[in-house]
């Protein structure tokens, strides 16, 4: 894979790249129309081919939180068209990594030290290229090491870049009035929170060590001598990504063990620890030779303040959602209703929540549920449909939730599409064992 030797690290040098891309996408915005003036049966699926191509590539050179939202972007399989999802997928992990001599140089201005100055060997050609940082294997004292390397500029860059990918957010999920400038300031904490790497050694300690009783679940150790704001250094784990183990695998009895053990690490998490890796996305899992499940990274952690953890759950249970007084005053609590709604407000947002949950939540209505049912996953794709096209969404404040809804709902659907592509049936209660 072509590597790269420089990545932008100015606001001018960003946007300079930016307005690259979107002279590219105008551009296919004209070839498009002009094709379709004179064949009105043009579909739009060369058009989002072009678009999601030009703006990964663009993305890609840029890294960092840009990049980071396209990942975002790429778990959300029903909300964008299926060429972005398939495009940004890549940056989940595979994408130009730095040079090696960039790296180098990136070391020493991090840690004071060349790499072989700290280890008795370093590759210096990447393993792994994601939107924040790429890792590096090692070894020192006979033990085999993956070194993780911030990208250079990223930190003093996540503000500028929010601000540029923000008019896309708006449009794209109907945000109006400066109530949304909410989600934004979450997002942008957590994207801060992912570059400080001192917080991830302390936060992957934290979860690994409370949740090492859960069977077929895996952690790195985490060495601090070896590390740095801008440096991680762990185990090496080796294994296969998630994503590629499922399309491999046709042992049933192997997907449900890894699958359970994946359940059992979010609802430990989520209910235990009110603490959850937030970042549910193939490329931060594997499954090694004995079936174990390896979790490898915990850059973005998502507390979950009892405020909102309290009715989010609530409303998890059927007979609350179905209970009309009860489910009104749930909406207000998550902030999906608002005081300064109209009555045609109220109504509709009432009935789209109620659609989705009773949907959304029905794996925890269940002692068991199969993620394999494609009938569940067709309904997701049938709702998800009716909502993208549904005028009268569009002329409504698409503000709705709070902003926890943000990482939370994320996680939720990243882990349902994990299992998913595991096929995995799970036992719902099983976490309750390791209380």
């Amino acid at each position: 894979m072509k590597t790269i030797d420089k990545i932008p690290t100015t606001k001018l040098g960003r946007t300079a790249e930016l307005v690259k891309t979107g002279v590219k996408v105008g551009g296919n915005y004209l070839k498009y129309y002009g094709k379709k003036a004179v064949n009105p049966d043009l579909t739009k699926e060369q058009l989002n081919e072009d678009n999601a191509a030009d703006i990964y590539n663009g993305l890609k050179n840029l890294k960092g939180s840009a990049l980071k939202v396209a990942q975002m972007l790429s778990m959300e399989k029903n909300i964008l068209p299926n060429a972005y999802v398939e495009k940004f997928s890549l940056s989940q992990f595979s994408v130009p990594p730095l040079s090696p001599p960039l790296v180098r140089k990136t070391f020493k201005k991090y840690h004071g030290k060349y790499p072989e100055d700290l280890y008795d060997s370093f590759a210096t050609q990447s393993v792994n290229a994601a939107s924040i940082g790429q890792v590096h294997k090692a070894i020192k004292d006979g033990k085999k090491l993956a070194v993780k390397i911030q990208y250079p500029g990223v930190a003093n860059s996540i503000s500028s870049d929010l601000a540029m990918v923000k008019p896309i957010a708006i449009r794209m999920f109907n945000l109006k009035g400066k109530d949304s400038e909410k989600y934004f300031k979450e997002l942008e904490g957590k994207l801060l929170e992912e570059t400080d790497y001192i917080l991830e050694v302390k936060q992957s300690k934290e979860i690994t060590g409370a949740c090492a009783k859960i069977p077929n679940l895996r952690f790195p150790k985490y060495y601090e001598a070896l590390s740095s704001e801008r440096i991680i250094t762990m185990d090496w784990m080796d294994g296969l990504h998630l994503s590629e183990y499922a399309t491999q695998n046709n042992d049933q009895e192997k997907a449900d063990k890894i699958g359970q053990a994946l359940w059992d690490f979010y609802m430990y998490q989520m209910h235990i620890l009110k603490a959850v890796h937030a970042d549910p996305h193939p490329g931060n899992f594997l499954v090694d030779k004995d079936d174990n499940l390896i979790a490898i990274d915990f850059g973005c952690v998502k507390k979950v303040p009892l405020e909102f953890y309290t009715p989010y759950f609530e409303l998890a249970e059927k007979k609350n959602i179905d209970n009309p007084e009860f489910f009104n005053k749930k909406m207000f609590q998550l902030e999906i209703l608002r005081q300064d709604d109209s009555p045609e407000e109220k109504r509709f947002f009432s009935e789209l929540f109620h659609e989705m949950l009773s949907l959304f939540t029905t794996p925890f209505n269940v002692e068991e549920f199969d993620f394999a049912d494609e009938t569940f996953w067709r309904k997701i794709t049938e709702l998800s449909e009716k909502y993208s096209k549904d005028t009268e969404l569009r002329k409504m404040n698409g503000n709705r939730g709070s902003k926890h809804f943000l990482y939370i709902n994320r996680t939720f659907f990243g882990l349902y599409n994990l299992l998913h592509d595991l096929k995995a049936k799970i036992q719902v209660r099983n976490y309750e064992k390791y209380l």
